[in-house]
């Protein structure tokens, strides 16, 4: 095992040894409290450009499940296909693993996947120093070899174009799917889509790295979901929702989408729902502001209440940045408040079909108390 060195901007070092992929990495470093779900965090979108601390003490002990494809071309264990946080760092890596569905250890798919973990760093510290200084950039470097130390930028670039989906994929209930190259007229696409003139509705996806369960959660209500790029301009397109997914980095870059929405919200009878950066997208285009958290919300214990009621509910979430409830426009007005900290967690319009949600009701493995939001949005298609 290698010594290695994290480098935080402020100067805060800490060591550990390596037990993933042996390369130098940067990027924005962040924590998350959650105690499990490890491969769905590792292969979720939002985070990339970052190193994940896990604050919980073990990890590793219940390996990796297998990476299998279903016939609709979606993972069918992990929220992508592939890992997408440029590092982890936890406390104590477990090298033994024992689970009825894993095949691997976590170190053999990070080192399959080109991906460092680091270990026996002291995280409750490094979580600590997050906290009071916010999240910071940080480097991972190898002891051994100190001329290499990498550079990485993370405020004001665009990672939803890196994570975005490159063509036009139509997924069906029925575990098949459809692709189109984004250059595809418009008109061809309304005729060759595949169920056309059919019963089912249609659900434009707008993909900022969309998590694979927020799919799974929509196919298993009977719509058809056309997944488009994160600036592919889909109002000439014929659908009956618009759902705008989760994603990494700033809602600011993202300006191509902001647009694509507001075209939209002129049919103000047009249901559209939004997850996490969807939610920040959504409020965009409906006049207000973002934001950056000091240390942001990733863990699977935040509490959050629906606005006007005593409704509670414990939930999961990944996000840097928030909505100010200060700049929603008239017309727009909270729907879930975090009760840690008062932020956002949702909107609504007052009069129109659009909602959305900071947290993540589809997620895996946290709570899915909050999965009746998609069941709200599908009924508004009919």
């Amino acid at each position: 095992m290698r010594n290695v060195t994290l480098i935080l901007d402020d100067g805060s070092r800490f060591s550990g040894k390596s037990f993933g992929y042996e390369k130098p990495v940067a990027g924005e470093v962040v924590f998350n409290t959650a105690m499990t779900g490890y491969p769905e965090s590792l292969t979720d979108p939002s985070y990339a450009g970052q190193l994940m601390t896990l604050t919980y003490p073990l990890i590793g002990n219940y390996g990796v499940p297998p990476f299998t494809i279903g016939p609709n071309g979606l993972a069918t264990f992990m929220e992508s296909g592939k890992i997408h946080a440029e590092a982890i760092i936890v406390s104590d890596y477990s090298y033994e693993y024992s689970h009825w569905n894993a095949v691997e250890s976590l170190g053999d798919w990070l080192k399959r996947e080109h991906i460092p973990g680091i270990t026996g760093i002291d995280t409750r510290e490094l979580t600590k120093v997050l906290r009071e200084h916010g999240v910071m950039m940080g480097k991972i470097v190898f002891d051994d070899e100190p001329e290499h130390i990498p550079e990485a930028a993370y405020a004001g670039v665009n990672y939803v174009d890196k994570v975005s989906c490159k063509e036009i994929i139509s997924y069906l209930p029925d575990g098949t799917s459809h692709s189109f190259p984004v250059n595809t007229p418009i008109a061809q696409l309304n005729s060759q889509l595949p169920t056309f003139n059919s019963q089912l509705k249609k659900v434009v996806l707008v993909d900022c790295g969309v998590k694979t369960n927020i799919i799974r959660c929509l196919l298993k209500r009977d719509v058809e979901v056309i997944r488009v790029p994160w600036d592919y301009d889909f109002n000439g397109l014929e659908f009956d929702g618009l759902f705008i997914s989760n994603g990494p980095g700033d809602p600011d870059t993202c300006d191509a989408a902001v647009q694509n929405i507001r075209k939209a919200m002129k049919n103000e009878k047009l249901p559209i729902f939004g997850i996490c950066m969807g939610n920040q997208l959504l409020s965009k285009a409906g006049g207000a502001k973002i934001y950056k958290l000091k240390y942001g919300h990733r863990s699977h214990n935040q509490p959050v209440r629906m606005v006007g009621t005593e409704r509670c509910f414990i939930t999961s979430q990944n996000h840097g940045y928030a909505v100010d409830n200060n700049t929603l426009g008239a017309d727009w007005e909270p729907l879930f408040i975090n009760m840690n900290d008062g932020s956002n967690e949702g909107i609504k319009h007052k009069t129109n079909p659009w909602f959305s949600a900071q947290f993540h009701p589809e997620a895996a493995s946290g709570p899915t108390d909050t999965e009746f939001l998609f069941d709200e949005f599908v009924n508004l298609l009919k």
